[in-house]
């Protein structure tokens, strides 16, 4: 019976001395990252028969076991993954948004400026000085664009260096999981879990998702294999492929992801990295970046073409007089071949020429072969996914397309009509004389005119054709021939070459030019419009480059038959693409919040479920010592009884 006792109580104490081994263990690690708490597993000994039944024999150590839930765990991770996308964006995008200042500082503000400087062109078409003060402010305006176009590829190799770094922590990780899965497959076979090792694995799990979101797969040896995109494998059993970065397909300044596998490196679907600081950082590249670019390029490709077309329009003060030149010079139409094209890639068998900078959009296209229909091609619009049927000479959003050369099936175009003209703006008219202030038509009353009206303005909309009056060197007479307005186009005087009806409000157009009455005509009145004789003391086309300023030059959009919707002035344009950009950043730092509040809450319900409660393991510790101290007291009690009968 004493050795039963001693047998007892022997064991009670291993028992009870392990549980307190591991409570104190539990302490000791309650704030260590990704510890999950352990717990002695006790079992009772089978009992021992004897005639008189079965006796027990104590308790035994069954193993120590980590309290774990892998649904809270995932959980808590693809949270994790989703916050660190938002955050990773929204630093970005914070970066984005100060690239295009308010105020003062602003692109809007330095181009109203330079349009606003025509005034007093208007006041004094002969004076030097305030030509020179629209030069100047020309060249601001084109150095704050560039200045803003270069931030945009600043901020751009920013990302790739982010992708670079995120991406050798990546390889790091996943080579630490792979090695802790060898040391856990090693100790498998023994029937106990390594507790610490698993803790270890499920916290490197944890900060690979916050790099890049993980799907996990747990094998029957106890390793775990980690894939990625979709399916593509990054850590199998000890094995660890290699993520790596290279250059995408039609731009080599952007990055793209790529993933070793048995050596060879192999794109991986971008689409389908959905979460983790790389998800983010591929979302900045590929979406808020291009789309800031877009809206920049649109900017100065719309106002330079503009102004540019204008001036075309008017007479400088050469000797003699000639066609103005132009102010601006931006970057040209690109076409990027993608590097897997088997027809020629320079230069590519496809162009662009610019037709109208007003009807260009924010976006970038891409174009592809139709296999269906031979010399047909599907363009693809970035921004909203509108497809359209192109051929060679077709013309969309203010652009035409040119093929020029064989175009094989499968090759891939990517068109950027405005996005690379902010970079390369530049004023490149430097001479002052050479604005074109002066309309090449004069407009006068006749003196025996009855009516009220006055000429109001006289602008030139469009280049002349050389063979019409009053560019052919003939006057041309505008003869009003009834009291409601129909007038008759006579060059000269009694030959009728058009006819209209003026309407309040209206402008008379004719070879070029739109001219805008004061008051009303009455039958009989004649205006007569020809060759302006003093460019130097006429402002006709300086008050058109005034008009700009009010003028939606800036995405209009091409409604078919004839029609076109409306743009913004270069001014709204500005405020509706820093409004634009402001919308995204506001979005991206609610997205943060709510994301890392989930992510929080989530790893908060975890850490409850597998964490160290300190209150809960106090307690504990008080129940196992006295459990201790009463196994002692029953080895006491069999030493007494041991005493005894050896007494005896």
């Amino acid at each position: 019976m004493g050795s039963g006792l001693f047998a007892l109580g022997t064991r009670a104490m291993f028992a009870n001395t392990a549980v307190l081994d591991t409570i104190s263990n539990n302490i000791s690690n309650a704030n260590t990252e990704g510890y999950s708490r352990q717990q002695v597993e006790l079992a009772t000994e089978d009992g021992r028969f004897t005639g008189a039944g079965f006796f027990g024999r104590g308790v035994r150590i069954a193993t120590v076991s980590r309290t774990s839930d892998p649904y809270l765990a995932r959980e808590a991770n693809n949270t994790a993954s989703v916050a660190s996308a938002d955050q990773a964006r929204l630093d970005k995008l914070t970066q984005l948004e100060k690239v295009f200042p308010l105020g003062e500082s602003g692109i809007g503000y330095s181009a109203g400026q330079m349009l606003n400087a025509f005034v007093d062109v208007a006041n004094q078409p002969q004076d030097l000085s305030a030509r020179q003060v629209v030069l100047a402010r020309a060249e601001d305006l084109a150095s704050r664009i560039r200045s803003a176009d270069t931030q945009l590829s600043s901020l751009q190799e920013g990302v790739t260096n982010d992708l670079r770094n995120t991406v050798a922590q990546v390889n790091s990780i996943a080579q630490n999981i792979a090695n802790i899965n060898q040391k856990i497959a090693s100790v498998k076979g023994v029937g106990h879990s390594p507790n610490d090792l698993l803790d270890q694995r499920d916290l490197l799990v944890r900060q690979l998702n916050e790099l890049i979101q993980v799907s996990t797969v747990e094998a029957d040896d106890g390793t775990m294999s980690i894939f990625i995109g979709g399916g593509q494998r990054l850590v199998l059993s000890n094995s660890a492929e290699q993520l790596a970065i290279g250059t995408d397909e039609f731009d080599s300044s952007k990055a793209t992801l790529l993933l070793s596998d048995v050596g060879i490196k192999r794109p991986v679907n971008q689409s389908l990295v959905v979460g983790g600081t790389i998800a983010g950082l591929l979302k900045v590249q590929n979406e808020d970046i291009p789309s800031a670019r877009a809206l920049l390029g649109q900017m100065s490709a719309a106002l330079s073409w503009r102004v540019n077309q204008q001036q075309s329009l008017g007479l400088d003060l050469g000797t003699p007089p000639g066609t103005g030149g132009a102010l601006f010079s931006t970057g040209t139409p690109q076409v990027l071949p993608s590097v897997k094209n088997t027809s020629t890639l320079s230069p590519p068998p496809v162009s662009m020429t610019i037709l109208d900078g007003r009807e260009l959009q924010a976006s970038d296209y891409s174009l592809v072969p139709d296999p269906a229909v031979a010399g047909q091609y599907t363009l693809t619009r970035k921004s909203d996914g509108l497809v359209t049927s192109v051929a060679d000479g077709s013309e969309v959003d203010g652009f035409r397309i040119n093929i020029t050369g064989a175009v094989n099936a499968g090759d891939k175009f990517e068109l950027r009509p405005a996005s690379a003209s902010a970079g390369q703006m530049k004023r490149v008219l430097d001479n002052p004389t050479g604005i074109a202030a002066a309309s090449p038509f004069t407009a006068t009353t006749n003196a025996a005119n009855k009516g009220t009206a006055t000429v109001g303005s006289l602008s030139m909309v469009s280049q002349p054709d050389a063979t019409l009056p009053p560019l052919n060197g003939t006057e041309l007479n505008i003869v009003f021939t009834s009291a409601s307005g129909d007038y008759e186009l006579q060059s000269p005087l009694g030959s009728p070459v058009a006819t209209g009806t003026w309407q309040a409000g209206s402008p008379i157009s004719y070879n070029g030019f739109d001219l805008k009455l004061n008051g009303v005509p009455s039958n009989g009145d004649v205006i007569k419009v020809e060759n302006t004789s003093y460019p130097s003391g006429n402002n006709g086309n300086a008050l058109s480059l005034l008009a700009l300023r009010d003028e939606d030059i800036v995405g209009r959009r091409d409604s078919g038959g004839g029609s076109t919707a409306p743009g913004a002035t270069i001014t709204n344009a500005y405020s509706q693409m820093i409004g634009s950009i402001g919308v995204q950043v506001q979005g991206a730092k609610t997205s943060a919040e709510i994301s890392a509040t989930l992510a929080s809450n989530a790893q908060e319900i975890l850490s409850n479920k597998t964490g160290v409660n300190l209150d809960e393991e106090a307690a504990r510790l008080i129940q196992f010592q006295q459990s201790y101290q009463a196994a002692a007291k029953i080895l006491q009690i069999a030493q007494t009884i041991f005493d005894t009968l050896l007494e005896t």
